[in-house]
């Protein structure tokens, strides 16, 4: 899902990589997210008594929730800066990974992980778009091949890891893993990732439209 653009902004050559390995960061951050847990479901069942129906939750209400939030980055991004909505979703992210290393319940997981999906969505989107804008048009293919490597890195780099830090430690140790990268990725965003200027008031969002999607995923 691409977010549209009004134009390129004036970038200097030499800022543009910064700023597309700290988006591409951001997206390989969230990509490991959504399949590092797979490797600990058998972990997870036992410590947590759930059966193998129930655990599978803990991936389903990710995708859920990053399937409700991911068509809402486009309003948010207008509403509140591109830039606002990848700090925010940069922290809430991490924060609920740490909740999700900490849960004693399956229900307290999935909840978090709700969470994790939720601050987790924008990251794609609004990264891309934040990509199309700082390079010109000429090299954007260029661009989006590059910050393709992060999407496809992160679910390799996740459950590879992740495994085998599951083995040395427990399934918990997953979800921390994914905390220092969190934060390196939350202070680049800091400090490379400009604000840009105010934009018109922007439509109000089709509360129907958002919470029929909701309710039929």
């Amino acid at each position: 899902m691409t977010i549209a653009s009004p134009g390129v902004t004036t970038v200097p050559a030499s800022h543009r990589f910064i700023i597309l390995a700290t988006v591409s960061s951001a997206t390989m951050l969230y990509a490991m997210a959504i399949t590092i847990a797979n490797v600990v479901l058998p972990q997870m069942r036992g410590a947590l008594s759930a059966t193998p129906d129930q655990v599978a939750w803990v991936i389903t209400f990710n995708l859920v929730a990053t399937a409700v939030m991911t068509p809402v980055s486009g309003w948010l991004s207008n509403r509140f800066g591109r830039r606002n909505v990848l700090l925010v979703g940069c922290a809430g992210f991490t924060v609920a990974s740490v909740l999700c290393g900490l849960a004693d319940s399956l229900g307290a997981l999935v909840f978090y992980r709700v969470l994790q999906g939720a601050f987790g969505a924008p990251l794609v989107p609004v990264s891309q778009t934040i990509i199309l804008d700082t390079f010109p048009k000429e090299q954007h293919s260029m661009a989006t091949a590059l910050w393709g490597v992060g999407v496809v890195m992160g679910p390799i780099i996740g459950p590879t890891f992740g495994g085998f830090i599951a083995e040395e430690y427990s399934w918990r140790w997953v979800f921390f893993m994914i905390v220092p990268f969190g934060i390196m990725t939350f202070v680049a965003i800091s400090m490379f990732i400009q604000k840009r200027p105010v934009r018109p008031p922007s439509p109000p969002l089709d509360w129907l439209g958002f919470f029929a999607l909701a309710a039929a995923l």
